[in-house]
């Protein structure tokens, strides 16, 4: 009925272990959130059901204050939690930095006191070794200390962007039988590796163990609780529920990259989101020509066929890591450095994203960033010797090739990622694009930023949206980048728009606090509580701290109205379409669209605080 949490300050290598009990926290998200507002600290936790026999239950959640959203942020990985759990702790918990860039190594074997020793490295020579950056951090670390650990140990790893950006991730792979796999997962979302190696000075981590935890693993009483709630067992009940990221049998393809663009038709977003401007049928066209002909049609080919399909190194059913051999095919990477940047071929999409990954970057925001650089030079806003590259993008779509010019793109990209490592020119992301943009867009006269589509935090913070055309996607609410908030396509009226993103969030922080994968929200975020309060007694109470962790983050929420021209375009275009190509009849979206014309920057100002106050409405406390 607690949770341990180890505290280890890296300038030292001193450690201690506090207990926390379930009175107030329950979970890594709370906990987290509570350490980081007392000690500033980094936070990697587990759930109470990690190690158990429930599907998606070993998520590693970080936490901590985000580098480029300037507030508390929350992010994590898969499959990492499952070897955590064999420390016999909940949470580590990062307080001082280390002199210099160092590897943090916990062991603990057979019961015995945890192991903590903190290993100064030449990172930056290892960055440039071997597989490069974060690929040859993992195999050097696994060389220096995979042999202390009686069973297989996970291993976190960040790259050059933590180290020269406010937006480097934290990246993992499962080892099994001493074989590090191809399958990387990231902690990207917030640039917790950038405050991993900027806030603590620690480059990697590398934890295992053979503690044995008292897991729940009673099938017998689960598949009770599911056949009483859907008349399924816990099994049949989570194939259901995680169809869509195994196969689908409608569309004949499966993961989020294949669903998506199957259905995705005239919503589709391309070349850093010119597209929300063009006819439909002129998006149709080109998603049918370059999509479904080309891109899809490589990756149904070479990755659901064969069946090249992994987990990210726990036991389950929804094997939603599509591979094609060493790469893995993620929607929202392969959408922002793939259309998003004028890529329509999966090698162009493969090089660059992988060169991206290597560096240690957060794929999305890494993604967005290109494709505002690739659309300034296009624009002839920026030269190519102020961005230090050679060429320019090739976006014009009359006469495109769709395999030459994709990899010219690509080639730009990874010329573009090695340009901001090294501060080629002007560019300095040091403290984030928003405030690059702001400086430089004084000196030009012109504002660079207004061709950027981003959600602004504070002063400085800022977080490129996840890709889908909808309303929601930019919603000021205190964590964004995530699933916080609803990216249905319906028309919803902003003031219920930020109600539903209220109570979304709520139920991602269920899922985040049990460690849980949101792939299997089909059953845990209704089974979950009712497991807490079956084995621990405290299901009401565990529900109440989430409606107070919510209300908590809610009320240092400090949303910015949209700096950007792009941000208003994006939903002005979004309701135009509702109303031309869906027909939407809803005579609330007929007012907004009179709004805009009318007013467009006072129209968007008036949706977004309408959006604003149902968020509030929703997470204010209340006693």
């Amino acid at each position: 009925m607690f949770q341990r949490v180890l505290l280890v300050d890296p300038a030292t290598g001193f450690y201690k272990t506090r207990k926390y009990g379930f009175d107030r926290y329950f979970g890594p998200v709370d906990l987290g959130i509570h350490l980081a507002a007392e000690y500033r600290s980094l936070n990697f936790g587990v759930g109470i059901f990690a190690g158990s026999i429930f599907p998606g239950s070993n998520r590693l959640v970080v936490t901590g204050f985000s580098p480029c959203w300037q507030g508390y942020y929350i992010s994590s990985m898969g499959g990492a939690g499952l070897v955590f759990d064999n420390l016999g702790i909940n949470m580590l918990s990062l307080v001082g930095k280390a002199p210099v860039p160092s590897v943090l190594c916990l062991n603990r074997n057979h019961g015995e006191e945890i192991e903590v020793e903190v290993v100064p490295v030449d990172v930056e020579s290892i960055w440039k070794a071997g597989r490069t950056g974060v690929y040859s951090l993992t195999d050097k670390v696994y060389e220096m200390f995979g042999s202390r650990y009686a069973n297989d140990p996970r291993i976190l790893v960040t790259g050059p962007a933590a180290m020269h950006t406010d937006v480097g991730g934290i990246m993992s792979v499962p080892i099994t039988k001493g074989k590090i796999s191809f399958v990387d997962t990231w902690a990207g979302r917030g640039g917790f590796g950038s405050a991993m190696v900027r806030e603590h000075g620690i480059v990697a981590i590398i934890y295992g163990g053979t503690m044995v935890n008292e897991d729940f693993r009673d099938h017998t009483v689960a598949d009770e609780w599911f056949r009483n709630k859907y008349n399924l067992r816990l099994m049949q009940k989570d194939m259901e529920a995680t169809s869509k990221y195994r196969y689908d049998e409608k569309l004949h393809t499966g993961g989020t990259f294949g669903v998506n663009y199957a259905t995705m038709g005239g919503k589709i977003l391309a070349f850093n989101y010119r597209t929300i401007f063009w006819t439909e049928e002129e998006r149709q066209a080109l998603h049918q020509n370059f999509v479904i002909d080309h891109y899809l049609r490589q990756f149904n080919e070479e990755t659901i066929t064969p069946k090249q399909q992994a987990t990210c190194g726990e036991p389950c059913a929804a094997v939603c890591k599509k591979m094609s051999g060493m790469y893995k095919k993620d929607y929202e990477p392969y959408q922002t450095m793939g259309p998003l940047c004028g890529i329509f071929d999966q090698r162009a999409a493969e090089k660059l994203n992988h060169h991206c990954d290597a560096m240690g970057f957060d794929a999305i925001s890494g993604g967005g960033v290109l494709a505002w650089l690739m659309d300034l030079l296009d624009a002839k806003l920026l030269t190519c010797e102020e961005l230090g590259v050679t060429r320019l993008p090739r976006w014009e779509v009359a006469g495109f090739d769709v395999v030459s010019d994709s990899m010219h793109n690509a080639d730009l990209g990874c010329e573009l990622i090695d340009a901001i490592l090294e501060r080629r020119g002007i560019l300095d992301f040091g403290e984030g694009v928003r405030k690059w943009s702001r400086i430089h867009s004084r000196e030009k006269g012109v504002s660079l930023h207004d061709r950027l589509v981003y959600i602004a935090f504070s002063r400085r913070g800022w977080m490129v949206p996840n890709q889908y055309w909808v309303a929601g996607a930019l919603a000021p609410m205190a964590i964004m980048g995530k699933y916080y908030m609803i990216y249905s396509y319906d028309f919803i009226p902003p003031r219920v728009l930020g109600r539903m993103c209220a109570d979304r969030m709520k139920k991602e922080l269920i899922l985040d606090n049990l460690g849980t994968c949101r792939f299997h929200r089909g059953w845990a975020e209704e089974m979950l509580p009712e497991a807490v309060g079956s084995l621990y007694g405290c299901k009401e109470s565990f529900l109440r701290a989430i409606d107070v962790l919510a209300s908590r983050l809610h009320s240092r929420n400090s949303p910015i109205f949209w700096e950007s021209k792009s941000n208003i375009d994006y939903l002005h275009t979004f309701l135009k379409r509702k109303r031309d190509v869906d027909h939407e009849k809803d005579p609330r979206l007929g007012d907004w669209l009179e709004k805009f014309d009318r007013d467009r920057v006072e129209a968007a100002r008036e949706f977004w605080y309408e959006t604003l106050k149902g968020i509030d409405e929703n997470l204010r406390e209340f006693f």
